[in-house]
């Protein structure tokens, strides 16, 4: 692992969420009840599980963002859980009044959730603190796609300054939206880029945002692998790890915040999606969202040896 005194430091933007999640052996139809076989009160949110992959995987990580009113339990058990993984919180935005969003999530045996979440309006209006602050010795900005209205300007600002500005994309945005070309990598997953392109073939679908965004663009397929142009304009895929999944919640997340960290750290795209997918594959072999983002030395074996650590149940 990466030494705390010199590894790089990563400032993550978005809206943390305190997610309920249920264990179900499958969905229940409209207006039906059942029984879930677990329960699991975590901490989540795009940018959240990508900040907490990257701690994990070694690297320093800041976030800012939105947070609830200082009175309400949601935001508190949030706080606390960031604390422990070493996420420096200083430039959190308290709200008054506001709602600190909240998720109820079922997870099928197979590993894929449904979820609905409620994020207060209010959440929005925030303004962040000074640029000079959250950019200082900052090596890469990861910024949740949701977060165009306030984060713009400090990604131009970013941008200005040389700072890689990296969007992880898990909701169709407007072709219009400033993150597009702000942005100078967008991952998106396989859904969102067909539905943003209006094509349904996810390569077909890369080239056309091609036209729209100088950015280096990627699409995730879970167990596809993942599908990118490279500096020449072709198209290149990187192979999914396989593994038994359990829990996808968050994969996407981890995959975006371990990205982030290896280009932060000098290496290219190629290793940094490799490494990526590696990351994102542990995390799926166990449940608890975000919260069950890799070790460094975990990932590195797996990519050493093409196995699943024995050692990989609890991420702690």
């Amino acid at each position: 692992m990466v030494l705390s005194g010199t590894a790089p430091r990563i400032l993550c933007i978005g809206i943390p969420v305190r997610d309920l999640t249920f264990r179900v052996e499958a969905i229940p139809a409209r207006g039906s009840k059942a029984n879930a076989t677990h329960l699991a009160e975590i901490c989540g949110g795009n940018a959240l599980n990508a900040a907490i992959a990257i701690a994990r995987l070694g690297g320093r990580v800041a976030f800012a963002g939105p947070m609830g009113d200082a009175r309400e339990m949601s935001s508190g058990f949030i706080l606390q859980q960031m604390a422990e993984e070493g996420i420096d919180t200083a430039h959190i935005v308290r709200m008054p009044d506001v709602t600190t969003p909240v998720s109820a999530i079922m997870i099928e045996p197979s590993g894929e959730r449904t979820l609905t979440i409620y994020r207060d309006p209010g959440l929005w209006s925030v303004k962040l603190p000074d640029a000079d602050a959250l950019l200082a010795d900052c090596r890469a900005l990861l910024v949740e796609s949701r977060c165009t209205a306030f984060a713009t300007s400090l990604s131009a600002e970013a941008r200005r300054r040389g700072i890689p500005v990296i969007v992880g994309i898990d909701r169709a945005m407007s072709l219009h939206d400033s993150l597009l070309t702000l942005a100078t990598h967008l991952l998106f997953a396989s859904e969102q880029v067909q539905e943003m392109a209006g094509v349904t073939e996810d390569g077909e679908a890369l080239r056309r945002l091609a036209r729209l965004t100088p950015a280096f663009l990627a699409a995730t397929r879970g167990s596809n692998g993942t599908i990118w142009l490279n500096e020449t304009g072709e198209l290149e895929e990187t192979a999914a790890f396989p593994v038994q999944a359990v829990d996808t919640l968050g994969a996407g997340d981890v995959f975006h915040g371990a990205f982030t960290l290896r280009l932060a750290e000098g290496e290219g795209v190629r290793e940094a999606l490799r490494f990526a997918a590696a990351a994102a594959a542990l995390k799926c072999t166990r449940h608890g969202g975000g919260q069950a983002a890799p070790q460094r030395l975990e990932v590195e074996e797996l990519l050493r040896t093409g196995r699943v650590p024995e050692a990989s149940g609890p991420p702690r």
